[in-house]
């Protein structure tokens, strides 16, 4: 026969235990929330600027992007990039020097080849490849 008093502990035990569910899926929610408000609050390793817009431009959409404008924008993001002491993100270099060599200045898309070379050994090979062909084009 169940009496009055282990009825009591009986109701007294479910509500701790409903109360620990409660709490732990609180915890798990205010937890999950926390990591990824950290995780999307970090800054980038790069500071990107107008390059992905650009690089769109030029290559996705009719007409692409004036080769003067890219290499002002460009060349002011990364400007703005070194004055804020971040890093160049890879690529950047390379399409400078893809549009000074378009426009004719090879000069300058060598400098910025080779720049894109030493911030990036991971391109040297790619980088080679045009600067190798840029010297049989002479």
């Amino acid at each position: 026969m169940v009496t009055k008093g282990k009825l009591k502990k009986v109701k007294l035990r479910l509500m701790v235990l409903f109360l620990r569910v409660l709490f732990l899926r609180g915890a798990l929610l205010l937890g999950l929330s926390v990591l990824t408000t950290a995780c999307s609050a970090g800054t980038s390793l790069y500071r990107w600027g107008d390059y992905e817009p650009l690089l769109y431009q030029m290559y996705a959409e009719e007409g692409g992007g004036d080769p003067q404008s890219q290499l002002a924008r460009l060349s002011e993001d990364v400007g703005r990039t070194i004055a804020e002491g971040r890093r160049v993100p890879p690529g950047v270099h390379a399409h400078l020097g893809y549009l000074y060599y378009s426009q004719g200045d090879v000069v300058s898309a060598r400098k910025h080849f080779i720049a894109e070379k030493e911030l990036f050994p991971e391109s040297a090979v790619f980088i080679d490849g045009i600067l190798g062909r840029m010297d049989k084009k002479r």
